[in-house]
């Protein structure tokens, strides 16, 4: 198999990273843009000593489960990989991407049930993060998401996945930046300004955060009065808030923040708790689904548990704990990250939770040196997963049951495996909850017996 070489093939299935699976001669290849039953003519365009990748030719035979996507730039943006199938299929999908997770790296036999659909599937990513570059000779700024598996942004105008705001917000930064002399970043000289635009949006009220992450070290006029022109520009932004960054790296945000005009965070709710989220604060992306998430984990406890005391590890601003504290008697957090350790002690008190204790620190640390016993630990780490050390304290430390919310099936099913197989632990369920509807990605929380 060579490329550039043409095949007629039918699509079996998605993989984890939303390509479709095709065979040559009992050869895999991995098809970009596909749908499950697509009958398609493909172009190889790599090979591998294992699998080759190609692309769409031409559709001979379309899936059923094919539709029109509602956004024009869905084939050269990277960010929704499946908004061309109907959305109840992609649900289906992603429980079999679970499913094949559990079954292939995690060799766990269990029921996996369908995703719990997001209440919107349009306008509910309320975390935007957009890297910034400029046109060589016009020097014209771009905004928007990479084109899929490169570094060339595509310079969106209109994203239906997200609030329209920051669309309007967006296109006043591309027009005006070059009037306070703030010219974009570019990744390969390490030279220019503006690196990334992020906003955070509320739900609960609509304000916006907008954070300008600024390739510098230091605080100037410029960016002070950009800053504040774009603050008095737009009445639903409540804040604008300058990050500095100036690593030649992937890493967004750098650690300093600094706030030039209005408010330094925005306020969402989630089962009636009121949340302040800064610029680096950790808050799920479609809030919406969050809260069933949310939902979901403390009626558990709420069902299984009397009084419980219960550790809310990698816990952001405590987002966990807060929600389950009034049906339990003491909720315990631990979070590395300062930041959100202050907000979270603030939220706490805003709440009126009283029966809450927030600890700063590495979690895996923390556990070593814990003497109580939890009926329930929450774990909700990041897309890399928990350490050995993290899984055999979190184990120790039990009581009764852990409850595991996961982004990564992958590492998901590598942690589950391990508390299986090596500490005795039954996994009782696993359910998945679409965050990010119209992508491959999707949430799980499993319920684990210890």
């Amino acid at each position: 198999m060579n490329i550039g070489e043409v095949y007629d093939v039918k699509i079996e299935k998605l993989t984890n990273l939303g390509l479709g699976l095709a065979k040559v001669n009992n050869f895999v290849v991995f098809v970009n843009n596909s749908c499950p039953q697509d009958k398609a003519r493909i172009k190889i365009t790599k090979v591998n000593k294992s699998y080759t990748n190609a692309d769409i030719i031409e559709i001979l035979e379309p899936s059923p489960h094919r539709v029109k996507p509602f956004c024009p730039m869905q084939k050269i943006c990277g960010a929704c990989q499946l908004q061309f199938i109907d959305y109840e299929y992609q649900l289906e999908i992603k429980r079999e991407i679970v499913k094949d997770a559990m079954h292939s790296i995690g060799n766990l036999d269990i029921d996996i049930p369908k995703a719990i659909p997001s209440p919107v599937t349009k306008a509910y990513r309320h975390k935007i993060q957009y890297p910034v570059s400029q046109t060589k000779n016009s020097k014209r700024i771009l905004a928007g998401y990479y084109k899929s598996g490169t570094h060339d942004i595509i310079n969106i105008k209109y994203c239906p996945i997200q609030p329209e705001i920051c669309d309007q917000i967006t296109e006043f930064i591309r027009e005006n930046a070059k009037n306070y002399n703030i010219c974009a970043y570019d990744e390969k000289s390490g030279m220019g300004d503006l690196r990334h635009i992020v906003y955070r949006v509320s739900t609960e009220n609509s304000k916006v955060l907008v954070t300008l992450v600024m390739n510098n070290h230091k605080l100037t006029a410029d960016y002070t009065n950009f800053g504040k022109a774009i603050y008095n520009v737009f009445t639903q932004i409540c804040g604008i808030c300058i990050n500095f960054n100036d690593k030649k790296n992937n890493i967004i945000l750098g650690k300093q923040t600094v706030c030039v005009a209005g408010e330094e965070y925005i306020e969402e709710k989630l089962l009636n708790k009121t949340f302040k989220i800064g610029a680096n604060t950790f808050f799920q992306v479609n809030p919406e689904s969050a809260e069933n998430i949310f939902g979901y984990v403390k009626d558990y406890i709420n069902n299984n548990f009397k009084n419980p005391l219960v550790l809310d590890a990698y816990a952001g601003i405590s987002a966990f704990g807060i929600c389950v504290s009034d049906v339990c008697s003491k909720v315990v957090t631990i979070e590395e990250n300062a930041d959100s350790v202050e907000l979270a002690k603030l939220t706490a008190k805003e709440n009126n939770v009283n029966n809450i204790e927030i600890y700063g620190g590495d979690a895996a640390k923390y556990f070593k040196q814990e003497k109580r016993k939890f009926d329930v630990i929450i774990l909700d780490p990041p897309r890399k997963g928990c350490s050995v050390l993290s899984l055999n304290e979190a184990v120790r430390l039990s009581d009764d049951t852990i409850i595991y919310v996961s982004c990564n099936p992958a590492t998901l099913a590598r942690d589950l495996k391990y508390l299986e197989g090596k500490k005795g632990c039954k996994i009782l369920s696993i359910q998945p909850f679409d965050m990010f509807s119209h992508t491959y990605h999707i949430e799980n929380v499993a319920i684990i017996k210890v």
